[in-house]
């Protein structure tokens, strides 16, 4: 397999879309990541996809110091677990401070190790109530 990554598949998907569309043949988006991916040797988008993303890297690596958020509260800490999960990431890290998860002022929920998902942006899909993501970890460039 000649790709690399998504982001190159679907690239070259843009660019076959857009030549053939030069040439008067139009065609949507989905029929040229089922053309990219056959002329990759996967026999549909899906597949290639899954190749592809098990092919990328992790972000991140095991006993890495890392800093972020966690339900907006500022941490650092390290990684002692990571597992990838479709794609995604599931982190297990271990904190050097104790982060509190509650915002109220009449109680505290204090955690030491923290469990989430993210993606390869560092960021979990996962949302709290005003839109902000559950867990960010801040990547190295």
């Amino acid at each position: 397999m000649s790709l690399k990554s998504l982001h190159t598949a679907k690239a070259q998907a843009r660019a076959l879309r857009e030549g053939l569309a030069t040439q008067g043949t139009a065609i949507s988006h989905s029929q040229a990541l089922e053309l990219v991916a056959r002329q990759n040797g996967a026999r549909d988008w899906n597949t290639l996809q899954a190749r592809l993303a098990k092919a990328e890297p992790a972000p991140l690596q095991i006993d890495a110091e890392v800093r972020g958020q966690y339900l907006g509260q500022d941490f650092t800490g390290r990684i002692v677990g990571l597992t990838r999960v479709g794609r995604h990431f599931q982190v297990s890290l271990q904190l050097n401070a104790p982060v509190d998860v509650v915002q109220f002022e009449s109680f505290s929920s204090l955690r030491h190790h923290i469990r989430g998902t993210i993606g390869a942006d560092g960021k979990s899909p996962q949302k709290t109530s005003n839109g902000a993501p559950h867990l960010v970890i801040t990547l190295p460039n």
